[in-house]
């Protein structure tokens, strides 16, 4: 390193401005690489965008840290069962008991119910599955029932099923749950009750106190899960069992209308915002300082080539080509990107040819032509270094400004949406009305990323002025 670029480096951290911006954007790198080491590939078309991956998540909930301000709050829980806690024998059938117990202390019921069951095979005929809660009252309440189903015409055994994808029953809307619920409550209450009352809120009867029919007033206490699956042969088996109590709150930034993990989509928007500003303003700042230097230095036929595409270019509406080639394409993010390369870098070229045309009469371009060096080389050796610290500071502002055009075009419903960028998922916020119901932290995170990630490299381009301007420097 020479003492001109050691003492660039000295200016640039002497500010407050260059110190923030490094350390925020070194922060913005990390994260990236965490995600881009831990997340599949495809997470956005296979997890993000796969509502049956989100199922057991509860819907447009808030933050968990928001139960410190006093919001009573129902704890999300996920229970699978693996292993049975016994196995009993009776007649030519086998019946294998899972239980869990779990405490619940909140005033207020789920806000869903659900069961899963996970790869099933029998040999012979279907097995049985049944789900009961014992509740702190001692009552012990048969939730649901099912059989497997049986085997289709000419299928051989063994049977297998729901290999592929669960089968998930929402309990808590669930028709049969209700009728078991109503005949439960007629035998222990002599009460007629109708099955219209409580369908669609079965999880409030479940974990109410049955002494009212209101179903208003929450039991509380330890309550006990029993599943019992009923097979006809020993060699029948089930992989896993899940049963999903809905929560009130989740995580750290909470859930969306679809009950996706807004920190999980936030994480993954790092790498992409990173992706899309860096990528396009090298990509931007390359083609324009290329074409800057040949149009300044070399003149002529080759000078007013260039500037007529720079003009042309820079005064075609961006918004109508867009809307044309997303119709055409569909939404697709290099498709944005690639529009923004080809509509960014002529402004950059008829600037940088200004400057060249005042480089081209100093002394070392002088000298370089007499000496026989090529066009090539007087570019590339004397020409750019010149102009390389106004280069770097424009591929600076050229970041932040890929990456709210992307935002933009994300929030006006033009982006990607198989790939959860800080913009989609801000427009998703707004187009669901989240901003009007409340929902707020579905809209902050994103915005704020979006405002930090652009203040970032403001930060660096305020550093880099006394740099790309000696006249700035401090005395």
């Amino acid at each position: 390193m020479n003492d001109n670029s050691r003492e660039n480096l000295q200016e640039f951290f002497s500010s407050g401005s260059g110190k923030i911006g490094s350390v925020l954007l070194v922060i913005f790198i990390l994260i990236s690489v965490f995600v881009v080491f831990t997340y599949p590939l495809n997470f956005g078309t296979t997890v993000w965008s796969n509502p049956a991956y989100w199922s057991d998540y509860p819907k447009s909930a808030p933050p968990t840290w928001t139960n410190i301000f006093g919001n009573d709050n129902v704890d999300h829980q996920i229970i699978d069962f693996t292993t049975p806690a016994d196995t009993v024998s009776i007649s030519n059938r086998e019946v294998r008991t899972y239980t869990h117990k779990f405490k619940y202390d909140s005033n207020i019921s789920p806000t869903f119910l659900s069961l899963s069951l996970y790869d099933v095979v029998y040999h012979d005929r279907p097995p049985t599955i049944t789900l009961s809660i014992l509740r702190p009252d001692n009552k012990e309440i048969l939730i649901y029932r099912e059989i497997i189903s049986p085997p289709r015409p000419g299928e051989e055994g063994p049977y297998v099923r729901y290999s592929d994808s669960p089968f998930r029953i929402n309990l808590s809307g669930d028709k049969s749950v209700s009728s078991n619920l109503v005949e439960y409550i007629r035998d222990n209450s002599n009460e007629q009750i109708s099955i219209n009352k409580i369908i669609g809120s079965n999880e409030k009867v479940i974990f109410s106190n049955l002494d009212s029919l209101q179903f208003e007033e929450i039991l509380p206490g330890e309550y006990e899960l029993i599943v019992k699956f009923t097979v006809n042969n020993e060699n029948d088996s089930i992989s896993k069992i899940r049963f999903v109590l809905g929560g009130s709150s989740y995580g750290l930034l909470g859930t969306d209308s679809l009950g996706r993990n807004l920190s999980v989509g936030l994480l993954f928007g790092f790498p992409i915002a990173l992706l899309i500003g860096l990528t396009t303003s090298t990509i931007t700042t390359f083609i324009g300082t290329t074409m800057g230097i040949i149009s300044g230095y070399t003149g002529g036929r080759t000078d007013t080539i260039i500037q007529r595409i720079s003009d042309t270019l820079s005064n075609i509406p961006l918004l109508p080509i867009l809307l044309f080639l997303i119709f055409v394409f569909g939404p697709q993010l290099w498709l944005v990107m690639t529009i923004l390369v080809l509509f960014g870098w002529p402004g950059l070229t008829i600037i940088i040819r200004s400057m060249v045309l005042q480089i081209n009469s100093s002394q070392s371009v002088e000298a370089a032509k007499s000496l026989g060096a090529s066009k090539w080389r007087i570019m590339y050796r004397h020409i750019f270094p010149q102009l390389a610290p106004f280069i770097f500071a424009q591929l600076v502002f050229f970041t932040p400004a890929a990456i709210l055009a992307e935002a933009s075009l994300s929030f006006l419903g033009l982006g990607d949406p198989s790939i959860p960028t800080w913009g989609q998922i801000l427009e998703n916020g707004f187009r669901t009305g989240g901003v009007y119901i409340g929902y707020w932290w579905w809209i902050l995170p994103p915005g704020l990323l979006i405002v930090i990630t652009a203040m970032i490299f403001v930060f660096i381009a305020l550093a880099l002025e006394p740099v790309v301007n000696p006249k700035l420097k401090k005395m």
